[in-house]
């Protein structure tokens, strides 16, 4: 499988042999987009129009459209780890929130 994107918009992309198509599914949302194409052209144009599609229809009813990513998410992690870093980050003379986006930051590198 691979990805595409359009305006932030991120899309699984597979080909199906039996259809001869491509098709995606724009990922990370709860409402669902889906789009196909025969070319790789068309499928750009397809996500493309997908995504616009669903922006009018969210205007039309006057919702917010959902975004793929907020820049907020949750993580459990064991207390004697959160306590670890908490005190790492204190100690580092930086929010928790700065110490573990710093964190995720190197290790997506």
């Amino acid at each position: 499988m691979n990805t595409m994107s359009y305006k932030g918009y991120q899309a699984i992309v597979a080909y199906d042999e039996v259809a001869e198509l491509f098709h995606g599914d724009v990922v990370d949302l709860r409402d669902v987009i889906t789009f196909q194409g025969g070319s790789v052209s068309e499928l750009k144009t397809a996500l493309a129009e997908s995504v616009e599609d669903y922006l009018a229809f969210c205007k039309q009813r006057g919702e917010e459209p959902e975004r793929p990513f907020s820049g907020q998410f949750v993580v459990r992690v064991d207390p004697p780890l959160h306590r670890a870093v908490a005190t790492a980050a204190k100690k580092s003379g930086v929010s928790l929130n700065k110490f573990v986006a710093a964190a995720l930051e190197r290790a997506t590198r």
